[in-house]
């Protein structure tokens, strides 16, 4: 659902006591100056200023200005952590979590985390979510991992509001709720989370949650897209082949679909190979066309399957080949296509029954190669 995060930032609290001292490594570090920083910091944090033992954590931690050494780094965070400082106690679960030159240990991680989050530590909290949702160490607990990305989300942090999203669209734990989901999609979405746009878009075109709007499922599917999000380029892709919420313009919809399609999206590679064949929007070229329907076949697109045994059948820009086509048709069919058995037992009454067990085994030996070994 998301990757665990750490906090890595030098912080200015310190006790009023030691503030000039502190603000002078402060200036220091600020400057690149660590040497500098080291030395007007370690003094306070040895006499307890826990702000300057969570800034020593951090330059141990990262190895900024001193070797790094995560042992020394945590002994500066469980200092300052023990004074109840939260950054400190939310990267000290992140390091267990993370097996970073600790062994991983899921009970300390979530202790720590939870100490920062009842400080309302936001990504606390949503670490701490993610591992209820995940049982990491602890139990499975969806109300809990709900209650914690709540917590997180209404301070705003993206991720945890995406993840309440995902986690009402497919009503885990709980019904399913496309009205909540699409509101937590949308205030992700505004803060730039490429996958809450992607799915407030997904939302938009189905009309769930919000009513149908092409337009803005437009919106958002572009907005997305433009950042690299395959997913996005796909359906922009369809949407102009389509002509949902812009004017059908292939052409278009190939600049999306190749974008979607060179980042390993099947949808993508099939539809690219669709126009390829049907000449929309390029010339027609059925090299071109085989050349993304094996690609999208090969990742089990049972569209990509019927189509390259299509091609077999009927002999379009490759040389005709029944048994070769069987075998595809029965693989499209084994993914669910029902016009994969369809077509598969059409061409299966032109051949010879040596030839069909040959399909047969064919298909056997592709999918239990997962589509590598493929060849007849």
């Amino acid at each position: 659902m998301h990757n665990i995060i750490i906090a890595l930032l030098i912080v200015a609290f310190p006790f009023p006591l030691f503030a000039q001292d502190f603000y002078k490594g402060l200036s220091a570090a600020q400057t690149g100056d660590f040497k500098t920083a080291l030395k007007e910091w370690k003094p306070l944090a040895e006499q307890g200023d826990k702000t300057a033992q969570f800034n020593l954590g951090i330059m141990y931690h990262q190895g900024t200005g001193v070797p790094q050494d995560i042992g020394e780094a945590i002994k500066w965070y469980i200092l300052a952590a023990e004074q109840g400082h939260a950054d400190a106690q939310s990267n000290l679960g992140s390091i267990y979590i993370n097996n970073t030159g600790v062994p991983q240990n899921f009970e300390e991680a979530a202790k720590w985390y939870k100490m920062a989050a009842e400080q309302a530590h936001s990504e606390a909290q949503l670490n701490l979510g993610f591992m209820h949702f995940e049982g990491m160490g602890i139990p499975t607990d969806y109300a809990t991992a709900v209650k914690w990305f709540t917590r997180a989300a209404e301070q705003g942090h993206a991720i945890a509001q995406s993840n309440l999203g995902i986690i009402s669209t497919h009503g885990i734990g709980g019904p399913v709720d496309h009205e909540s989901a699409t509101k937590w999609y949308k205030m992700a979405a505004v803060q730039g989370h490429l996958d809450a746009q992607y799915n407030l878009a997904v939302n938009y075109k189905e009309g769930l949650g919000v009513r149908q709007n092409f337009e803005e499922a437009i919106k958002w599917y572009t907005i997305a897209a433009e950042q690299g999000h395959a997913e996005s380029q796909a359906n922009l892709g369809f949407m102009y082949d389509q002509g949902l919420g812009v004017s059908k313009n292939h052409r278009k919809a190939n600049v999306w679909h190749k974008l979607a399609a060179e980042q390993g999206n099947a949808a993508a590679q099939f539809n690219l190979g669709l126009n390829y064949q049907y000449a929309l929007g390029v010339r027609q070229n059925y090299e071109n066309a085989f050349v993304w329907y094996e690609l999208a076949a090969e990742q089990g697109h049972s569209g990509a399957q019927l189509n390259i045994g299509l091609m077999y059948d009927e002999g379009i820009g490759v040389e005709e080949e029944n048994v070769v086509a069987h075998m595809w048709y029965n693989i499209s069919a084994e993914n669910g296509n029902a016009q994969g058995a369809i077509s598969r037992d059409l061409v299966g009454r032109e051949m010879t029954p040596e030839d069909v067990l040959a399909a047969l085994d064919l298909a056997h030996k592709c999918i239990k190669s997962n589509y590598r070994h493929c060849e007849y």
